[in-house]
């Protein structure tokens, strides 16, 4: 082969290798850092680079976009001391491609410890109350430590969120008896608040029917005595009106006598003083008809004797011979008596009405 064509493909090669090694294209989002003869020399931004082949190098490329970073559970002793297991995730972006390649080995790790060592004075100073519902003081607190020490390596922290609390197993059954207490005390409250509310209501209730029946009982009464006395006012405006004597009065007084004993709750009844007033006003009204209308002839026999009234009146009822056996007969007797002073006095008014009929214990003679 001929030297000279040997000659100009090793020059071409030399040439390829040297524009390979100038070019340097970097991607969206990412940084290079790069290194002349082992010293930093410059950031690479995104695009087409140059560099100088063979003396620049690069070091280190990183992603300067946000990243998330999740921990390992870490044992954590509360102030109460117990022992609790935490999972934090932390979101975090360079900054600094310099400093996060040249401040620190492993800003991963740094960060890793650096979050562990602050969560652990933390949760510290909280019992285990306080830390399952203080999750965000104890986020405000982590990031403002972590950002405060990652800001020297190139690195913000945008925020640090506790994923996970878990206590020992013994406190976890512990706090479900102590949620299935508190759940079955509201419960009881709220029953019991029920049953208070429906007693009140019922109560109530109870209140407004028996207020509203006293009020009906009341207007009825009203109503009824309103009508009583409407109708007594009636019965003597018509007695006044009417101008009814004292015949009249006495007859009707006679007339209601009977129907005080009929009923069969009276165990006892006394018969009036006034009774045998009344029947001599009668019979005297009646007898002076009668005589004035014809004579009389005179009344013959033991029969007349014994049912005709004497001074032209009925039989007088002594209130004080009423037979003290017993309530019962006491009214019987007072009965019989006021019913047959009645008839009597009927009687005598018919006689003298009808002279053609002879009087109750006369004879008619021819």
């Amino acid at each position: 082969m001929d030297p000279v064509v040997i000659v100009t493909l090793v020059a071409a090669l030399v040439v390829v290798f040297l524009f390979a090694a100038t070019v340097r294209i970097v991607p969206q989002a990412r940084r290079y850092n790069i290194e002349r003869f082992g010293r930093y020399r410059r950031t690479l931004q995104p695009g087409l680079n140059f560099v100088l082949p063979v003396a620049d190098r690069v070091n280190t490329k990183l992603d300067v976009r946000e990243q998330v970073y999740s921990s390992d559970p870490r044992p954590v002793i509360t102030e109460d001391n117990l022992v609790v297991n935490i999972d934090t995730v932390l979101y975090y972006q360079i900054t600094d491609p310099r400093a996060a390649a040249y401040e620190v080995a492993d800003y991963l790790q740094a960060i890793d410890q650096l979050t562990v060592t602050t969560l652990r004075n933390v949760i510290g100073s909280m019992d285990l109350e306080e830390t399952l519902t203080s999750r965000e003081e104890i986020n405000s607190r982590l990031r403002a430590v972590l950002d405060d020490a990652t800001g020297k390596w190139g690195i913000r922290v945008n925020r640090v969120e506790i994923k996970a609390i878990d206590p020992p197993a013994t406190i976890k059954e512990a706090m479900e008896k102590q949620m299935r207490a508190e759940r079955d005390k509201r419960a009881a409250i709220l029953h019991a608040e029920g049953e208070r509310q429906a007693k009140i209501l019922t109560a109530e209730g109870t209140r407004q029917k028996d207020i509203l029946e006293a009020q009906g009982a009341q207007q009825a009464m009203i109503l009824r005595a309103d009508g009583e006395a409407k109708a007594v006012e009636l019965v003597f405006q018509a007695v006044h009106r009417n101008n009814a004597d004292p015949k009249v009065l006495a007859y009707k007084y006679l007339e209601t006598l009977p129907h005080l004993a009929s009923s069969d709750n009276n165990t006892f009844w006394v018969i009036p003083g006034e009774l045998t007033e009344a029947v001599r006003t009668v019979t005297s009204a009646f007898g002076d008809q009668s005589t004035a209308g014809r004579p009389q002839p005179a009344p013959s026999g033991e029969a007349a004797d014994a049912d005709t009234p004497r001074d032209g009146g009925v039989p007088e009822l002594d209130a004080g011979s009423a037979v003290s056996l017993d309530a019962a007969t006491a009214a019987d007797e007072a009965g019989k008596q006021a019913a047959a002073a009645v008839s009597d006095a009927k009687a005598e008014a018919e006689a003298a009405m009808s002279p053609q009929v002879p009087r109750r214990g006369q004879t008619s003679r021819d």
